[in-house]
């Protein structure tokens, strides 16, 4: 029923307006809006709806988006000058990065605190 069709992702945030400062001119993802959402445009092909649930949204609690990186290092030391602050778990580095097993990977967060990475693929 669903091998054809072009399955899409979303994830709430409460404000679009600072999700779109964020996602477009921090991270660099090329972003639309219509309708009082955004599709976050990744991958070529790969589209991510952003919709608003103001004082409604809760943070997702888990990883909502992974961005794969060949030099985690140098990701993380342009995100930090971008004004990126990577979340200090147990296992990471002083670095923001973890590397206490599996991929190297480093947390933040977005401004409605939803949880991203960046990993070294």
């Amino acid at each position: 029923m669903f091998a054809n069709t072009k399955a899409f992702s979303g994830f709430s945030v409460d404000s679009i307006p600072a999700a779109k400062q964020f996602y477009g001119e921090i991270l660099g993802v090329p972003v639309t809006e219509a309708n009082g959402m955004l599709q976050l445009h990744v991958g070529g092909d790969t589209e991510i709806l952003v919709y608003p649930k103001g004082a409604d949204h809760t943070p997702a609690t888990f990883t909502i988006l992974n961005f794969p990186v060949d030099d985690i290092e140098a990701a993380v030391a342009s995100l930090k000058e971008r004004g990126i602050v990577f979340e200090q778990l147990p296992g990471v580095g002083a670095d923001g990065v973890n590397r206490a097993g599996g991929p190297l990977i480093a947390w933040f967060k977005d401004p409605a605190g939803n949880w991203l990475s960046v990993l070294q693929a």
